[in-house]
């Protein structure tokens, strides 16, 4: 039990990555806030089963209800959260959408709410959780990339843009704030079992396969274990970095 003392967000944590990252740091015994956005009710079902799993691991949990875009959103739920727990420890900026098309046929709408949900929620999250952090020098901030912010991919510009600037986010934020014994890292996950790999048509799916060494997807338990690790002080002295998990398809 690690994390016994710690308080977690997760954001975009009702369903797949986002819900096994919450069930990771919550077996390490964190309490965690959920983080959903009322987009669909579905979204708020989901959050509501994801606290019954939760408590279910004997933690305190709760979900807080906020469009990561908006600043104000995100400052209520900050308050909410430390109104309720007094601090908020560890940051995962998991939540993340794609719009993916070629280039000359993406919408202007299509860029900005892929920048905007990605990129711009994450800086939000981050500067107003390091708040809390600051007041108690101690503190993980660990945003999700994509391997595809690393060595681009054909019809992702958006995404590959919004995950390569969390990635250079990251370096920056760890350099600020390094002092005050806070960490900043980010995964760059491959190719995982969610529900947008699942969209993907078969033929698409074994070419992924081929160039995978490991000849698999991965799994969402593969990133939050890495989540977890990150978030205790096992890795107190790893910042600034970009760890990839990929199976080795880019090495």
């Amino acid at each position: 039990m690690e994390l016994a003392d710690k308080v977690s967000l997760v954001t975009g944590a009702s369903r797949g990555l986002g819900a096994a990252i919450a069930l990771k740091l919550a077996a390490l015994g964190s309490k965690v806030a959920v983080n959903y956005v009322a987009i669909e009710p579905q979204n708020e079902i989901d959050a509501q089963e994801m606290l019954q799993a939760l408590e279910a691991l004997g933690v305190e949990a709760m979900a807080v209800e906020a469009d990561i875009r908006n600043g104000d959103a995100v400052k209520t739920m900050m308050q909410e959260i430390t109104d309720k727990w007094g601090k908020i420890d560890i940051l995962v900026n998991n939540a993340g959408i794609n719009r993916d098309t070629l280039l000359l046929r993406m919408s202007d709408d299509a860029w900005d709410d892929v920048i905007d949900t990605n990129l711009r929620g994450t800086y939000l999250c981050t500067k107003h959780a390091l708040r809390s952090m600051i007041r108690q020098n101690w503190g993980r901030v660990i945003s999700i990339s994509s391997v595809s912010g690393v060595v681009g991919n054909a019809g992702q510009c958006n995404y590959a843009a919004s995950k390569g600037g969390i990635i250079s986010f990251t370096k920056s934020l760890a350099r600020e704030v390094g002092s005050r014994n806070i960490t900043a890292n980010a995964i760059a996950p491959g190719f995982i079992v969610t529900g947008m790999t699942d969209k993907l048509p078969q033929d698409r799916r074994d070419a992924i396969l081929n160039i995978v060494p490991l000849g698999r997807f991965g799994q969402p338990e593969d990133i939050a274990e890495l989540v977890g690790f990150l978030a205790t002080n096992r890795s107190g002295y790893i910042t600034g970095q970009v760890i990839k998990v990929d199976g080795g398809a880019f090495p």
